[in-house]
């Protein structure tokens, strides 16, 4: 079931920070510090500011960086409401391109989330909505050609496969998704619907796409979330015409979670740090390889965690649940793409440039289960976005050798 996308409601920001304007890349604390209002009471706004230290002098002024939000807006102890200004922004005009598919039932008894410290009910953004959860996606090409879904990776959006979506328009159906927990996608308080296993991602995943397509799909998947499309693939091997890897964690090497990624899952750091738009967008991104993320392209990613605490709260889940999972999901994937009763042509596209992910054994592992191996000289970890083009020349052609639908 699909329904059309409406733009959230948002709130604006008020940006005070000498070293930090809504345009730059927002270097936070270097010298300034952080005031947070959440105003989530009626009587006092709750505040709090974090100096920066020995190198703050009481005589000199203070640079703040302001987050408001309304009375009424508030996910218990982070905030709500926000964007960088009321003029379109190139977050807005990816919104408009999309729209919320329904898929997947909502788990749980019901009960209204509630922040884990306080104990107060939450905000819309992290409540489940209704009985299905709302998926985000953006399609391109006509819907009578054969089905492509482009399946992000950890922590990104479908917002990264921008660039291979015109590519495959042409003679195929291509639809990017946000995973629950990202993007535009709905954000449950982890144990209120949803808890972010790679378990549930599993079975989440299969709903999604009986939902979007009846027909034999492709599936492309990039980084940590290979393990689980792979676990999707191994039960639906009659339901796929290719599975196409970029840079999937495939050798023991593969098994821990860079730091970059899982201090996200570190007690109470993690929830900090979970919040932290540059952390666990603009680092989380750039760290991994050789992509150099514009301000324009920075806006989209940053947004989820600018508007709602959801989006941080989500991401603490998900990390702890990869940190606690992911090893085992990697042995499973490496049984299942070898082993003999395995149909589906598959192929690894490797961006060279990963500082996540070592390539060491993954050119034998390929031979060895004789999959094709792509490599990528000048892409990194997330391959879309440092090669999106020639990524999507590589699909079109892997995918035209032989199409049933």
């Amino acid at each position: 079931m699909a329904i059309q996308a409406k733009p959230p409601v948002l709130f604006s920001h008020q940006f005070q920070c000498s070293i930090c304007s809504p345009t730059s890349s927002l270097p936070l604390l270097n010298g300034g510090s952080f005031m947070f209002r959440a105003q989530r009471f009626r009587r006092k706004p709750l505040s709090l500011r974090l100096g920066a230290g020995s190198r703050s002098n009481a005589n000199e002024p203070q640079d703040d960086y302001l987050i408001d939000a309304p009375v009424s807006a508030g996910d218990g102890f982070s905030f709500s409401g926000g964007k960088y200004s009321d003029e379109p922004s190139p977050s807005d005009e990816w919104f408009k391109q999309g729209k919320f598919v329904k898929a997947y039932p909502v788990g749980g008894t019901g009960e209204k989330a509630k922040d884990p410290i306080f104990g107060l009910t939450m905000g819309a953004g992290s409540q489940a909505s209704g009985d299905v959860f709302r998926w985000f996606s953006v399609e391109s090409g006509n819907a009578d050609n054969p089905t492509v879904i482009l399946i992000h990776g950890f922590p990104s959006q479908a917002y990264s496969y921008r660039k291979v979506l015109p590519a495959l328009s042409k003679n195929y159906h291509a639809i990017a998704f946000d995973w629950l927990g990202f993007g535009f996608s709905d954000k449950p308080q982890p144990r209120y619907g949803f808890d972010y296993t790679l378990g549930e991602y599993v079975s989440a995943l299969e709903s999604f796409v009986n939902e979007v397509t009846a027909s034999k799909v492709s599936l492309v998947v990039q980084g940590y979330f290979s393990p689980v499309v792979v676990k999707y693939a191994s039960k639906h091997q009659e339901k796929l015409n290719d599975l196409i890897l970029l840079n999937p964690p495939l050798t023991a090497k593969h098994t821990n979670l860079p730091s970059t990624l899982s201090i996200f899952s570190n007690f109470l750091l993690g929830e900090i740090f979970s919040q932290d738009p540059l952390r666990a967008s603009d680092k989380a991104l750039t760290s991994c390889g050789p992509y150099a993320m514009k301000e324009d392209d920075a806006m989209v990613y940053r947004r989820p965690y600018l508007t709602s605490g959801s989006s941080g709260f989500a991401l603490n889940a998900i990390s702890r649940a990869m940190k606690k999972e992911l090893k085992a999901y990697v042995e499973d994937t490496k049984a299942i793409l070898t082993d003999e009763n395995w149909k589906v042509r598959t192929t690894v596209c490797w961006g060279q440039r990963d500082r996540w992910l070592n390539f060491d054994e993954v050119e034998d592992f390929c031979k060895k289960s004789n999959h094709k191996l792509i490599e990528l000289p000048m892409a990194g970890h997330h391959v879309q976005e440092d090669s999106g083009e020639e990524l999507g020349g590589i699909i079109s052609g892997l995918i035209s050798r032989r199409i049933v639908t």
